[in-house]
């Protein structure tokens, strides 16, 4: 049975705004793996996100939370062990750390001490806000062997593997569209992730011609695939998710299902523990980041930008 230990979810605050009771994420990773008590569940202050699958051969044992009641119960509701006093201390003791998207886009300073500790650790998306950001902690994880996961969840739900499995069926794919809501970074990571997923890496530049608010970013691979990148926050269009493949002997348009997206994310991570194989090398998702940075950047300077442009600072 591995011990898992969750860090920063119990609580959530979206950038800079006060931090409330309950995590999306949070308590959706942790009743995956515990489960729950219905009625604690029900008094439970603040979101409460009860996971439709069961993952055996980990339970989640620590957990630790800026907010420490909100820590305390989330523990009582799910049956965790023990409470830590600091982010540190939650990662002793355990085979790996799971660390929760917080709102904050900073979650990834909490994996610096178990990574130089050689502990395992999945870090949510989005990894960082900067590419730069992203590509220090994944330089840490290299420099000290660790294991280091970050992704989206939707890159590994089954409507965008199947579409994967399908490709050869369209031919060579050299256009593509992707959508979802809100912020560029933040929520755009999902739209891209489901590129990555089907396609693998090789972005290297970008292109915004969109408005503030309402993100039309060309990225250009390697390849010479194109895919247009489209992210309206709610003021302007209503969120969901969205890939379109458009190949030379055929065309797919895929709305995925999102039920238990966050149990096959999971599934990815104790493979990962388990066999030590890499489904998402921590490098593809610092890509993603700079992708998604440029993207941001171009509509600022009024140009294309690359991703070296942004991985160099």
């Amino acid at each position: 049975m591995l011990r898992l230990s969750l860090i920063s979810a119990a609580s959530y605050g979206y950038m800079d705004a006060p931090r409330n009771p309950g995590s999306n994420h949070g308590t959706a990773f942790t009743t995956t793996f515990n489960g729950w008590d219905e009625e604690k569940a029900k008094a439970f202050q603040g979101t409460f996100v009860k996971s439709g699958k069961r993952l055996e051969g980990a339970r989640v044992v620590k957990v630790w939370d800026p907010d420490l009641e909100s820590a305390k119960r989330l523990a009582d509701a799910c049956g965790i062990d023990e409470v830590a006093t600091t982010a540190e201390a939650a990662s002793e003791g355990v085979d790996a750390v799971l660390i929760v998207d917080d709102g904050s886009g900073a979650q990834w300073k909490y994996a610096s001490h178990p990574l130089s500790k050689g502990v395992p650790v999945f870090c949510d998306k989005p990894l960082a806000m900067t590419a730069r950001e992203a590509l220090s902690i994944a330089r840490l994880s290299r420099e000290t062997g660790t294991p280091l996961m970050s992704s989206s969840s939707l890159r590994f739900v089954p409507d965008i593997v199947k579409l994967r499995d399908e490709l050869p069926q369209l031919g060579n794919v050299h256009l593509a569209t992707t959508a979802c809501g809100n912020e560029l970074i933040y929520y755009g990571i999902h739209a891209l992730s489901m590129i990555y997923g089907v396609f693998g890496g090789g972005c290297v530049s970008a292109l915004n011609v969109g408005q503030p608010g309402r993100n039309l970013v060309r990225l250009r691979f390697e390849s010479g695939r194109d895919v247009m990148l489209i992210v309206g926050e709610k003021e302007w269009m209503r969120g969901g998710y969205q890939i379109n493949l458009y190949g030379e002997k055929g065309w797919r348009s895929v709305q995925p299902d999102l039920t238990n997206l966050y149990a096959y994310l999971l599934e990815a991570f104790l493979d990962l523990l388990k066999t030590g194989k890499e489904r998402v090398p921590i490098e593809e998702e610092v890509e993603v980041i700079a992708a998604l940075e440029a993207g941001k950047r171009s509509l600022d300077l009024g140009r294309e930008v690359k991703l070296s442009e942004v991985l160099a600072g």
